[in-house]
């Protein structure tokens, strides 16, 4: 441990970690919020190189396991000292991809103790784009890009603000197993990935274009070391321009193959990489017509850490994602402003014997005010409508178990819950997900008749699997329908072994 961790030993709330669970690397960095901004305290990258074990039908080898959970115990080491809450960490392309991620992930929960949140390429490309801004400052809109391993993203926008987003499935080292296995260079070869990158990029071509930028930012170690390398052949003193990468090509391809090259600059893990990360980026400048890039050392980690400061302020993006669907949709508010209130008031009396968390009421609270997203579709099955919408709408700032979880609570919301369609989590313990969807469909059965001040004060006690729910007798009696309809509620909860007792129910509903 260096002298930059030792003085983590027993770090205060102010400390953040990031992990990233890149397909060629995983990175750790270490910071500490000072005045409002981030300063960085500690770096760790170790080379994984996870999607050269993603074979053709997406299936991660277990020798690719092995290497990154080796990564993985390290990094929990270094992170002993640190709470759940200080240290967030995301898993990108081949993770995203892998079939068998699961597996991964199970076992990556017995020797490393923070939850690992697999994200969407939308919102990779917007963790790099934040990293970016907050690193320094444009006054015009830019273009930025990032290679990975195993994905490519892009993004535009200004200031803070993303306007564009896409992640492309192309990465170095997947298009070296593909187009330069065991360090092979030729022009054919270059010229069938640059080809094949092209074809990856044309759909987003013409709405980038559109938008426009002033400025082309490259992150991430393979933009650096291309850039490191023309700088140190003189070929430029500091940016990328297409005439330079074509120079590097030919440079490379004289070469014959990887193992002989001896450039400056470039380190022997990146020797694999070169040929297919400088196609990539030729196929970048071709179509996007990229007339210069810099490069800038800040990507999805650094973007990570900002928003981890931002829910430290509690500025979460996610309230802003939630509140564009909702317009977008036109969902009745009023209603859901109901719903929600009476799914976190119950939350509250139980959350102890449930052992749940604010992260639980949130996504609870947020499931209650978009479980009518559907019915810009339709009234009937919006239950389906909805979980549709919210299983594929781009929600920024959600992990995509999140993004999962809530659209599962919203499918099952009403009517029957089909126990083989809830998915399995990662994130969430199955006795998780049962609680919160149970707390919704109560607090949308309660709210039917869409009244303010209908609901006397609510009581609730609970234990594994039950709760019990208090509704004086008299509210109840006047209240007929909705009893019947909780009589029904008891058996639909009872066929997921589920306990809900309503005392002096039978007695309002009329035989």
């Amino acid at each position: 441990m260096n002298d930059a961790t030792e003085q983590l030993t027993t770090p205060s709330q102010a400390y953040m970690a990031a992990v990233d669970l890149g397909s060629n690397s995983f990175h750790m960095v270490i910071a500490r919020v000072v005045d409002g901004d981030i300063q960085l305290l500690h770096r760790e990258k170790q080379k994984v190189q996870l999607a050269e074990g993603l074979n053709d039908q997406l299936v991660l080898s277990e020798e690719a396991i092995e290497r990154g959970l080796a990564v993985l115990a390290q990094f929990a080491d270094t992170l002993k000292p640190f709470a759940p809450q200080s240290v967030r960490v995301i898993a990108t392309y081949t993770l995203r991809r892998a079939r068998n991620a699961a597996t991964f992930l199970r076992r990556a929960k017995t020797l490393f103790p923070f939850p690992i949140e697999v994200i969407s390429g939308q919102e990779e490309a917007r963790f790099i784009y934040q990293g970016v801004a907050h690193f320094e400052h444009f006054a015009g809109r830019r273009l930025v890009m990032d290679i990975g391993g195993g994905s490519t993203e892009f993004a535009i926008g200004e200031g803070l603000q993303p306007l564009r987003l896409s992640s492309r499935n192309m990465g170095c080292v997947s298009y070296a197993l593909q187009h330069f296995p065991q360090g092979r260079i030729s022009e054919k070869r270059f010229s069938r990935a640059i080809l094949q990158a092209e074809q990856e990029l044309e759909p987003i071509v013409s709405s980038f274009k559109t938008a426009g930028w002033q400025q082309a930012v490259g992150t991430s170690g393979t933009v650096k070391t291309i850039r490191d390398i023309i700088v140190g052949l003189g070929f430029s003193s500091n940016a990328l321009e297409l005439a330079y990468l074509l120079a590097l090509k030919d440079h490379l391809v004289a070469q014959e193959n990887s193992y002989q090259l001896d450039l400056p600059g470039l380190t022997d893990d990146r020797k694999l990489l070169i040929c297919s990360g400088l196609a990539i980026l030729i196929a970048a400048f071709n179509l996007l017509q990229i007339e210069q890039m810099i490069y800038i050392d800040a990507a999805l980690r650094e973007g990570v850490l900002y928003e981890m400061s931002d829910r430290l302020q509690h500025l979460d993006i996610r309230e802003h994602s939630v509140a564009s669907l909702q317009r977008r949709y036109d969902v009745d508010m009023a209603q859901a402003e109901r719903v929600s209130q009476t799914a976190l008031t119950l939350f509250s009396l139980v959350r102890g014997a449930w052992q749940l968390s604010d992260e639980d009421a949130m996504l609870l609270g947020w499931a209650a005010t978009l479980f009518e997203v559907g019915l810009h579709i339709n009234s009937s099955g919006v239950q389906k409508h909805s979980a549709y919408i919210l299983q594929n709408a781009n929600l920024p700032g959600f992990n995509q178990e999140q993004q999962q979880l809530i659209a599962t609570l919203v499918r099952f919301h009403r009517r029957k819950i089909r126990a083989d369609e809830i998915p399995a989590f990662s994130l969430y313990q199955l006795p998780q997900v049962v609680c919160l969807l149970v707390l919704l469909r109560l607090a949308v059965l309660l709210n039917q008749k869409r009244r303010d001040e209908l609901l006397p004060p609510l009581h609730a006690t609970a234990a594994n699997q039950q709760l019990q729910l208090l509704l004086p007798a008299d509210w109840l009696t006047q209240q007929s329908l909705l009893a019947a309809d909780l009589l029904q509620e008891q058996k639909a909860l009872k066929k997921i072994a589920f306990v809900l007792d309503c005392p002096g129910l039978t007695d309002a509903v009329p035989v």
